[in-house]
């Protein structure tokens, strides 16, 4: 009888998923250093801290270059791919764009069997298989931990782009996947997740966000962004902060997977959601009856988390019922864009959303 253990990847990682991207706080400084982008064909470059660069190649058609790996933020292998995948294809959807061929990203150390790396790679191609795509290449070096993750290039009309930059004073935001799965993953790898919720998580992290961006495209949307390692307010303080708004979000609103919210109370945060928070302090003003585990659902670090739009006040009801027809995990009015500013953001926790400026 075989006895041997069923490798847990997670332990093979100090830090899971998007929680093991550097913070904000650490990232923006550096990319100010950066020389000015003078090429007019670069559409969208690394200014606003977008999810994807975006680059001309005609009037009509224009290129998504996106890359995103992680350690694992699961056991499974299988699993580790499908998320992995997920998450990356994720960037080409925030920008309005269809993806069009991926290559993989491989750390691998030589303590695990090769086996291990044919089942993330299955588990990647199945979910490129699910955008219509191929991973056509890639590239593998040896490391300490396993790494994982993809480049992927898609293709946008030039006038079509959804940046980051554009949201206006009583834009209506809309979320379309719950938070938590940083604190539930977190859980799962200190083995603390007595509800099992990872199983729910992985079904999340693994729900192309290609859905939610179809039904996006068909509306006036004036930025869009997906939710991932920043936290929801973190995602959102790059909005507000590219386009010159202020904004105020209602916690009573963001959909949160239960767990996580049992979770959190208990203590349970990834390192990486607690730099969120710290990170956010200057941009962010919570109000009194916010609770501190409210407060760090928010900045919660996600992993191929939903797509956060800002959408005129005219279509936001609209919107929000064709994502329910259409079967996004979630269609969240959560917020609205109050007025110009630096990017600071207010949150409430009250149930009301006032519609316009």
């Amino acid at each position: 009888m075989d006895t041997t253990e069923p490798i847990r990847l997670t332990k093979l990682a100090k830090r899971a998923g998007c929680a093991a991207k550097h913070p904000p706080g650490f990232l923006l400084p550096l990319l100010g250093m950066l020389p000015p982008i003078t090429d007019p064909n670069v559409l969208v470059g690394s200014a606003t801290a977008d999810d994807a660069a975006i680059y001309k190649l005609s009037p009509d058609l224009a290129l998504v270059l996106t890359t995103d790996f992680f350690t694992p933020i699961v056991d499974a292998p299988r699993d580790f791919g499908r998320v992995a995948a997920a998450n990356a294809l994720s960037d080409v959807y925030a920008m309005g764009g269809k993806p069009t061929a991926a290559l993989s990203i491989v750390g691998f150390p030589d303590s695990l069997p090769a086996a291990v790396l044919g089942e993330i790679l299955a588990g990647a191609s199945a979910v490129a298989a699910e955008a219509g795509i191929a991973i056509v290449g890639g590239h593998t070096i040896k490391s300490e931990e396993p790494i994982f993750g993809l480049a992927v290039v898609g293709t946008v009309h030039p006038d079509r782009v959804l940046s980051n930059a554009g949201a206006k004073p009583g834009d209506v935001l809309v979320l379309t996947k719950p938070l938590g799965l940083g604190i539930i993953s977190t859980a799962a790898k200190n083995d603390q997740d007595t509800r099992g919720a990872i199983a729910d998580a992985i079904r999340v992290m693994t729900t192309l966000n290609r859905t939610a961006a179809e039904v996006l495209t068909q509306f006036e949307v004036h930025a869009l962004t997906d939710v991932t390692g920043f936290g929801l307010l973190g995602h959102l303080r790059n909005v507000t902060a590219a386009s010159g708004v202020t904004a105020e979000v209602f916690a009573s609103r963001v959909p949160v997977l239960d767990a996580a919210r049992e979770y959190v109370k208990a203590g349970i945060a990834p390192g990486g959601t607690r730099a969120n928070a710290k990170f956010l302090a200057d941009w962010v003003e919570f109000a009194p009856e916010v609770p501190p585990e409210e407060q760090l659902l928010l900045c919660d670090a996600q992993t191929s988390g939903g797509l956060l739009a800002a959408v005129p006040v005219a279509v936001a009801d609209e919107v929000i019922r064709a994502l329910n027809a259409a079967g996004a995990l979630a269609s969240a009015n959560v917020g609205w864009i109050t007025g110009p500013g630096r990017g600071t953001i207010r949150v409430r926790h009250g149930a009301a959303i006032q519609k316009g400026p």
